[in-house]
């Protein structure tokens, strides 16, 4: 055999033996991911994690193990807490789910999920810091709705982000105004209405019509129909006479209505399945 023969067969051989080795560590990932999911099915998290890491070290193109191991750090997270290892366990979800966002832009689970991290990162802020948290959560939101047209959670957020961006400016000026918190309206400072109207109106609007798209998705959005009864009933506060006032907060009630009754048929049909209710003996 020539000296050329034996260097192709040694070359040959290390890249059988490379492969065997890639085919064994992908076959011991697809177990850490098993064992992981297993763990995670059992609220073991932190077991979970263990077995994600590993799972990616071995393969790391496997893109389910990246978004198990973002997601078992948000579960351990805790929204308004503020110790130490709890925002780590944020920052760790929000930096593996950007990792997954770099393999897959269009990565729903990552999407949504940062959205959800920045939506309830706002609650307990102060008001122009939670501003910008939801400004960040609408921005998420706006991806998520982009690369999946059909999700009707993320049109239902943003609505529900534009009632809580409005809500405090409103109150705010209703305050100012010496208004009582169950006085009709609408807004009695003409020039706080004036500005509210230039600075919100078009946030209004636009949740609205993402409230309105959550409802073509899912006719029996009741959360939807509920958020779009507060925008409603809070814009009217914005209107130019008690006449538009009256009309715009009789369709609130209307809204209001919907998702009650949507909500009872929805717990009947519910407890139908179920086979829930009083059984005489």
């Amino acid at each position: 055999m020539s000296r050329n023969a034996s260097l192709l067969g040694a070359a040959l051989l290390v890249s059988a033996l490379t492969l065997l080795g890639t085919g064994c560590n992908k076959l011991k990932s697809r177990d850490d991911l098993n064992k992981g999911v297993a763990a995670y099915k059992n609220a073991k998290y932190s077991d979970a994690v263990s077995f994600f890491q590993e799972a990616i070290s071995l393969d790391p193109e496997n893109p389910n193990a990246r978004v198990y191991l973002a997601t078992a750090y948000m579960m351990q997270w805790i929204p308004g807490a503020d110790s130490p290892e709890n925002i780590q366990f944020a920052t760790k979800a929000k930096d593996e789910f950007g990792k997954v966002l770099t393999q897959d832009a269009n990565n729903s689970v990552a999407l949504a999920s940062l959205a959800s991290l920045a939506f309830n990162e706002a609650d307990p802020l102060p008001l122009d810091q939670k501003m910008a948290k939801l400004d960040e959560a609408a921005s998420w939101y706006t991806k998520l709705v982009t690369a999946d047209p059909k999700n009707r959670d993320g049109y239902y957020s943003l609505g529900a982000i534009a009632q809580k961006k409005f809500y405090p400016a409103l109150m705010t000026a209703r305050v100012n105004a010496s208004m009582k918190p169950d006085e009709p309206g609408p807004l009695k400072d003409k020039k706080a209405k004036a500005e509210l109207s230039a600075k919100y109106m078009p946030v209004i609007d636009d949740g609205i019509k993402n409230l309105q798209k959550a409802l073509d998705i899912d006719k029996e959005s009741d959360d939807a129909m509920a958020y779009m009864n507060l925008l409603i009933r809070e814009r009217a506060d914005l209107a130019d006479d008690k006449d538009s006032y009256k009309k715009q907060v009789d369709e609130a009630d209307s809204w209001l209505q919907k998702a009650l009754d949507t909500k009872k048929i929805k717990q009947e049909r519910a407890e139908k399945k179920g086979g829930g209710g009083i059984v005489q003996e």
